[in-house]
């Protein structure tokens, strides 16, 4: 089985929860491979079972810069049987701009015939112990929805 964790961040904290991500990928020996979201085409994620973004919110719900284009171009991207999730962190400051960009990845994920392998998972700032649990339960739950389907 093979997974792809696309990432982006500005503080670090979204590549520490693709990090928490891809141990829990490769300790159930699923294959990995991450990249930040800049350098990533969506039709990368067409050659593998576990497609999962891991985008930050900043300011007022706003997506990251660097990830518009891949953003876009998940909405035309045909992931027909793919799993797909979605993790990312912010900053509760925000309060209902809170992880925002979550929903709206889901969303755009929607377009794309791919199957949602687990509800999205939103940490404030960066993970901790109970954000790893969190993150493992999501990666166990994309790993079985691939097993499944």
């Amino acid at each position: 089985m093979n997974a792809h964790v696309v990432y982006a961040t500005i503080t670090g904290n979204n590549e520490d929860v693709a990090d928490v991500i891809i141990k829990a990928l490769n300790d159930a020996g699923v294959n990995v491979k991450k990249t930040e979201i800049s350098q990533t085409e969506v039709d990368e994620f067409e050659n593998t079972d576990i497609a999962i973004v891991v985008p930050y919110t900043y300011d007022n719900g706003s997506l990251p810069d660097e990830g518009l284009d891949f953003f876009e171009d998940l909405a035309d991207a045909d992931l027909t049987n793919v799993i797909y999730g979605v993790a990312g962190s912010g900053d509760t400051y925000y309060m209902s701009d809170f992880c925002l960009a979550v929903p709206k990845f889901e969303a755009q994920f929607a377009k794309t015939n791919a199957i949602k392998g687990a509800d999205g998972v939103k940490i404030n700032l960066r993970p901790d112990e109970q954000d790893t649990v969190r993150l493992t339960e999501f990666v166990t739950n994309l790993i079985q929805s691939a097993q499944t389907n």
